[in-house]
């Protein structure tokens, strides 16, 4: 009785088992930012799962998960710039994909889209890109790059389903010639503007210094001809009288002196 009653609670223990089993394969959940793309003994169905709790036929249909938030991708790359100076760049790319092509994508490429797919159209579109500026625009032109390199890839990915929201970029690296050259075009810079500073500082000292001359000649020509217009004939007789002591000019004839005022008592 009791190897019976045994048997009996293993047995129902095993079909438990096997019910919780079945019934766990019945369902899914697809998590929130994703769809579940369901494949039926291996062919992949056009119609995916949305957000939720879902039934499926267990152990023939299997349900994957494709993520549809925006995902972000770190890519370092190199390129050539329109004077042929190697750039090394690092990428980061924001991308996601289209729910309606989850099915698509997955049928066609797998979950591996990303290695197959987008790191390849970012290395040809940012060569395609960077190939349209020089070394020196590439870093001053950095946002037009960017928006170069979105609508290049969304050109190359969107028909696929996969929608690029923004490209930054990280890094620029050049080579060490380059560098050293870009460094000393701007020594050289430097230098010619502090020659053109100290050049302009001795102009500005000069028309200065000559400004000055010029006013106080002005100055001193308005002043003569403001004396010369006050000098009046009545003004140099008055100033005679001022400077006369009394005497009467003298006038010498052979030996005699004849003084004038004498003459004018006696008579």
């Amino acid at each position: 009785m009791k190897k019976k009653t045994t048997i009996t609670i293993i047995v129902t223990a095993v079909i438990v088992a096997l019910v919780a089993i079945v019934g766990l394969n019945c369902v899914t959940i697809v998590k929130a930012g994703h769809t579940g793309v369901v494949v039926t003994l291996g062919k992949v169905n056009e119609n995916v799962l949305q957000e939720g709790l879902h039934v499926k036929a267990p152990f023939v249909q299997q349900v994957v998960m494709i993520d549809n938030r925006i995902t972000k991708l770190e890519v370092d790359t190199e390129a050539f710039s329109k004077d042929l100076q190697t750039v090394q760049t690092t990428l980061a790319i924001n991308y996601r994909v289209d729910t309606s092509k989850s099915y698509s994508i997955y049928k066609n490429i797998g979950k591996d889209y990303e290695t197959v797919l987008v790191v390849p159209a970012v290395n040809e579109v940012l060569k395609a890109t960077t190939a349209l500026y020089t070394a020196e625009e590439s870093v001053t032109n950095r946002s037009l790059i960017s928006e170069g390199l979105v609508n290049g890839l969304n050109e190359k990915l969107n028909e696929i389903g996969l929608y690029v929201t923004d490209v930054n970029i990280v890094n620029y690296d050049f080579s060490e010639a380059y560098i050293n050259a870009i460094e000393e075009k701007q020594v050289a810079q430097q230098k010619l503007l502090k020659a053109e500073t100290e050049k302009q500082t001795i102009i500005t000292n000069a028309e200065a210094e000559a400004e000055a001359l010029k006013i106080k000649a002005q100055a001193e020509a308005e002043a003569n001809a403001i004396l010369s217009a006050s000098i009046t004939k009545e003004l140099v007789e008055y100033n005679k009288i001022e400077k006369w002591d009394g005497s009467l000019p003298q006038v010498t004839g052979g030996s005699t002196i004849v003084d004038l005022t004498d003459e004018d008592s006696a008579e």
